[in-house]
C-alpha cells in the first residue's frame, strides 16, 4: 500500500483514498483478506519510512470502513530502532492479542542480504549509486547498526516475553541455529527462511514457513536466496504470501501446479488455508460448512489465469 499512498515522489495521496484504490486491485487479484505490512521503523529507502507515519497508516486502517475486503495489519519491527520499539509497544496494548508480528533486521551482511553485494546491486538500481558509493554506504549502514546491537538484543527479549500474546513471526532466518532461537523466543512462524537449510529445520519444529509469491513467478530469489520453487519441490513450504505482489498469489499457484511442483488443490491450498494459519485465523481459506463464504471463480487462461467472480462473505463482485 505504500505504493499507493506514494506512487511517484513527492506526490503523497490521502491515505484513505490509498486504501480505497489498493482495495479495488486486491478484489480484482480475488483476495478477501489482506494484511497490510506496517513498518514501525525509521529509514529512508525508495519509499521513506518512519514511526510517525506508522502509527497514521494503523489509526487509518482502523477507522477505514471500506467495503469488500477485510483490512488487517501485520506489524513489522526492525528490533535496532528503539522509538519503532516504544510506538509498537504502545500500539500492542491498544489492540486485541492474538496480533500478527514480524521482527526484522535488514542490516546488510545477514538475513536477506547476507550477501552485502546484492544489496549494493540494490542500491546502484534504485539509486544511481555508483559501485564505489554503494560499498561505502553499506560500510557505513553496518557501521551505525552495529552500534544498536543493545536495541537489538533488549527487543528480542521483549517479543520474547510478549509471544504468549501476539502471534509472532520470524523474518528472513538463515539457518538451524536461527531457527531453534526462533523457537525459544516463542515465534509461531518462519517468514521467508533464505536458505534450505533453515526451511527444513522449522517444518522439523513444526513451524509453518512462508515463501513470497513473486520468488515463485521469477523462478528465483531477487537477492540469491533460496528458490521457493526449490522449496515448494521438496514439501518446505506451507503458504504463499504477496510480499510485494498481490495480484501474483493465484498465478504463482497455477504456475506450480501446471510445473508439477504440487497438485492443483495443493497449490491454491498455499495462498488459502496456508496463508489462514500463519495468521491464526480458522474461519477461513478452507471450503467447510460455518466458515466464510470465500469463493473465487478462475479462468485458467495460459499463460496467466485471470478472476473472472468473487463471492465472499463481504459482498459478491
Amino acid at each position: 500500500m505504500e505504493n499507493e499512498q506514494l506512487p511517484r515522489p513527492g506526490a503523497e495521496l490521502p491515505i484513505e483514498f490509498a486504501l480505497l484504490s489498493f482495495e479495488g486491485k486486491l478484489r480484482a487479484a480475488g483476495v478477501t483478506t489482506v494484511f497490510h505490512g506496517i513498518s514501525f521503523e525509521d529509514s529512508h529507502h525508495d519509499i521513506p519510512r518512519s514511526v510517525g507515519q506508522a502509527e497514521k497508516t494503523c489509526e487509518a486502517i482502523d477507522a477505514y470502513t471500506g467495503g469488500l475486503v477485510d483490512h488487517r495489519i501485520l506489524y513489522r519491527l526492525d528490533v535496532r530502532s528503539p522509538e519503532a520499539l516504544s510506538a509498537l509497544a504502545r500500539r500492542l496494548d491498544q489492540v486485541p492479542d492474538g496480533a500478527l508480528v514480524s521482527h526484522e533486521d535488514h542490516t546488510p551482511g545477514q538475513g536477506q542480504y547476507a550477501v552485502r553485494e546484492h544489496y549494493e546491486r540494490y542500491l546502484m538500481g534504485s539509486r544511481g549509486m555508483s559501485d564505489a558509493e554503494a560499498r561505502e554506504h553499506v560500510d557505513q549502514l553496518i557501521a551505525d547498526r552495529d552500534g544498536r546491537l543493545d536495541i537489538r538484543e533488549e527487543a528480542l527479549v521483549w517479543l520474547a516475553a510478549r509471544s504468549a500474546r501476539i502471534r509472532l513471526l520470524g523474518h528472513d532466518p538463515s539457518s538451524a541455529a536461527e531457527i531453534a532461537e526462533l523457537r525459544d523466543r516463542g515465534c509461531a512462524v518462519a517468514e521467508f527462511p533464505t536458505t534450505i537449510e533453515a526451511a527444513e529445520a522449522a517444518r522439523a519444529h513444526g513451524l509453518p514457513v512462508v515463501i513470497g509469491a513473486p520468488n515463485i513467478l521469477r523462478g528465483r530469489s531477487h537477492n540469491g536466496n533460496a528458490s521457493g520453487r526449490d522449496l515448494v519441490g521438496r514439501g518446505l513450504v506451507t503458504a504463499l504470501v504477496s510480499d510485494y505482489l498481490p495480484s501474483g498469489l493465484l498465478a504463482a499457484a497455477m504456475l506450480l501446479a501446471e510445473q508439477g511442483l504440487a497438485t492443483l488443490p495443493a497449490a491454491i491450498g498455499l495462498v488459502t488455508a496456508g496463508p489462514a494459519e500463519v495468521a491464526g485465523l480458522p474461519d477461513r481459506g478452507r471450503l467447510e460448512p460455518g466458515l466464510r463464504a470465500d469463493f473465487v471463480l478462475v479462468e485458467p487462461r495460459r499463460p496467466w489465469p485471470v478472476v473472472r467472480s468473487v463471492l465472499s462473505s463481504w459482498g459478491v463482485w
